[in-house]
């Protein structure tokens, strides 16, 4: 099986009529987000790589084999893993507002990802560091499918 990416139509697809399912009574699996604030916190992190929101880099340097092995392994992501606070929504990240309306904005967003040619310049990655193109794509499917799953979608 090819490797997941939105830079592929029929991956992106997938990825939005999964969004589309997601409901404000949607429960979660793991973790401490509801389904209202994890839209916004993939929202969140699709600004953060189109530069529209700033966020505090991991210490340290770009962990590149991190990087590799979180976009080249055949494995779910790990669950647990702490995000940066300004994707945190219950800290720095937005807060949400009206479900359908901050899951319509997640659409946009993830079309203004992946539209050729782009309107904007990658903004690095606060644990990976800069990524080509079809990095960003990849981590683009596997972050939101990560939280999709998180919420059986």
């Amino acid at each position: 099986m090819p490797r997941r990416t939105l830079s592929r139509a029929s991956d992106k697809l997938e990825i939005i009529a999964r969004i589309e399912r997601i409901q404000v009574s949607s429960a979660r699996r793991w973790g401490r987000m509801n389904s209202h604030q994890m839209l916004c916190h993939l929202a969140d992190s699709f600004r953060v790589t189109i530069g529209e929101k700033p966020v505090t880099p991991v210490g340290g340097k770009p962990q590149k084999l991190m990087k590799w092995l979180a976009l080249n392994l055949p494995f779910p992501w790990p669950k647990g893993v702490e995000t940066r606070p300004e994707v945190d929504q219950e800290l720095g990240g937005t807060p949400p507002a009206e479900f359908d309306a901050d899951r319509e904005e997640l659409l946009r967003l993830v079309d203004r990802f992946t539209r050729v040619p782009r309107d904007f310049e990658w903004h690095p990655h606060p644990m990976f560091g800069m990524m080509a193109d079809e990095e960003w794509m990849r981590w683009g499917y596997l972050h939101t499918d990560h939280h999709l799953r998180q919420f059986g979608a």
